[in-house]
């Protein structure tokens, strides 16, 4: 990241986006953890259609929890150079000082400070078991 809050988004990621035929990046705060999501526009449209759907437009609750997430994401380009510019509270969100990481999410991605991220990460062995519950759970339910 630079001094303007730019941040250099990695040459695979540029890549990815440009073969989906995306422009923009969306980005939003996460809504569990103190990370950035970014979004190809394709991806973030469709998220928002299938959140409108679960959402009843006659309901104060569900209107105020669209309003939120709304109001937590922006729309950005990158410039010539592969950057996008990110406001400050965002960054202050997150704790980036100079340094972030890049995770990829198969069709997104997330940045983070590196010292929240490493405090997040669980352990191998901590991540196999959850993965195991999950896909126990999933074919279960597949029962």
């Amino acid at each position: 990241m630079d001094d303007k809050g730019r941040i250099f988004v990695p040459a695979l990621y540029r890549r990815i986006l440009q073969e989906m035929g995306s422009k923009r990046i969306i980005m939003r705060r996460d809504t569990d953890n103190e990370c950035l999501i970014f979004y190809p526009e394709q991806v973030w449209n469709k998220k928002v259609n299938d959140l409108r759907e679960a959402l009843d437009d006659w309901d104060a609750e569900d209107q105020l929890i669209l309003m939120q997430f709304m109001s937590d994401a922006e729309s950005l380009e990158t410039d010539g150079q592969g950057r996008v510019l990110l406001q400050k509270k965002n960054l202050q969100f997150i704790g980036a000082k100079q340094v972030v990481v890049f995770v990829g999410m198969l069709d997104r991605f997330a940045l983070w400070a590196p010292e929240v991220f490493a405090q997040k990460r669980m352990g191998q062995k901590d991540l196999a078991n959850r993965i195991r519950e999950k896909m126990r759970k999933m074919k279960t339910n597949e029962q």
